[in-house]
């Protein structure tokens, strides 16, 4: 599906709510009779398509709408539409990536749609390497309460990201992040629990850590126990023993899901990812997973975050084979993944040959609640 035919310069069209109009326009199949869409007023059809925009469940479902006729062309492109678009409306695919695409998206963001917003700044941001304008549109997003873009930025504070290791705000960063957990993103309680357990950023309070981590693993379970039971029906989710090794896993044909409240055994699929993060994944996939000469790629596979400078994530201090943009990315790779892979060397080495040196010492604590391992332990690079 092309952009470009969807979305094009509507100069002519005022974007007026009350804008009613009237024609009297016949069919030329039937003379005499009234074309009955002609007849709508276009505040009624905004308003249709304002439910259209927020329910869609793919691009294509809207765009479909834009190019059936020049009428629906221009009032899908009002301001009231594109801002109540969804984040699968907005979810922009990595290999369509265009001027059309980047267009789009920032006539949303210029809307009010923070969705569209956040998915700009993060593809400006990391992509684009246009850092300042990035994390502009991140923020704009973040003041009206948007979660995800409240933890994006702490994860920019935290790392000192698009700058220098002085650039790092820690106290900045907890901030963020605890206002995203107030909001119920999972990620950020996961995060703001293990600077509450660590004393990273802030007082350091191992009771109020855990619960932290404790409510993100309820939050998450919770989210799997809403979704469509036939998503769930492929495989037994709910399980009293520990998981199998990765290769037999492999060898059985069972998907790697995600273990929460791990001390009770029980495994979930893992959480869907959000369209941002989908778009870094598959961008730096097409280059090869080379974001640029000795960067690296968080290792979480549903994050894409990549490094802005050398040695700017935490490496895991036992294998030194993985390395994370934030706590709660290493957390839930730990569960998903990297706790049936993890193996203990001796010394390790960076690209270059150099031994990579722990300037702050060994990060502890960074699983869940109960659960701290040797693999959950980081070390700065």
């Amino acid at each position: 599906m092309s952009w470009e035919r969807a979305v094009k310069k509507t100069s002519d069209f005022a974007g007026k709510p009350g804008n009613r109009r009237k024609r009297s326009k016949t069919s030329p199949e039937a003379p005499g009779v009234c074309a009955l869409f002609d007849e709508l007023p276009d505040d009624l059809v905004v308003c249709i398509l304002c439910k259209l925009s927020s329910t869609a469940r793919c691009p294509a479902d809207f765009i479909n709408v834009l190019i059936t006729c020049k009428r629906l062309n221009a009032l899908g492109l009002h301001s009231m539409v594109l801002s109540k678009a969804s984040s699968k409306v907005l979810s922009v695919k990595a290999k369509n990536w265009g001027e059309s695409a980047h267009r789009f998206l920032k006539q949303c963001a210029d809307s009010g749609n923070v969705e569209a917003s956040y998915t700009l700044g993060m593809i400006r941001f990391y992509c684009l390497q246009n850092r300042g304008s990035g994390a502009s549109f991140m923020a704009k997003a973040a003041i009206n309460s948007h979660a995800p873009a409240l933890y994006s930025l702490a994860v920019i504070q935290f790392n000192g990201s698009g700058g220098s290791k002085n650039d790092k705000d820690l106290r900045a960063g907890v901030a963020l992040c605890a206002r995203a957990a107030f909001l119920g993103h999972i990620d950020a309680l996961r995060e703001f629990g293990h600077c509450l357990q660590d004393g990273y950023g802030v007082r350091q309070n191992i009771a109020e850590g855990r619960r932290f981590l404790v409510q993100a693993n309820a939050r998450e379970l919770a989210a799997v126990l809403s979704m469509i039971p036939t998503a769930l029906s492929f495989r037994s989710w709910l399980t009293w023993n520990q998981l199998p090794p990765h290769h037999e896993m492999n060898r059985l044909g069972v998907g790697v899901g995600c273990p929460l409240l791990s001390d009770f055994g029980c495994n979930v699929p893992a959480p869907e990812t959000h369209p941002a993060n989908r778009f870094l994944v598959d961008w730096f996939a097409a280059r090869g997973d080379s974001p640029g000469p000795g960067l690296r790629l968080c290792s979480h596979t549903g994050c894409g975050r990549p490094e802005t400078r050398r040695h700017e994530f935490r490496r895991c201090s036992v294998c030194g084979a993985v390395n994370y943009c934030s706590r709660a990315c290493q957390a839930l790779d730990w569960k998903m993944r990297h706790k049936v892979e993890c193996t203990l060397m001796e010394r390790w080495v960076d690209e270059d040959g150099d031994q990579d040196i722990n300037d702050n010492g060994n990060i502890n604590g960074h699983g869940d609640a109960n659960d701290v391992d040797e693999g959950d332990a980081l070390t700065e690079s």
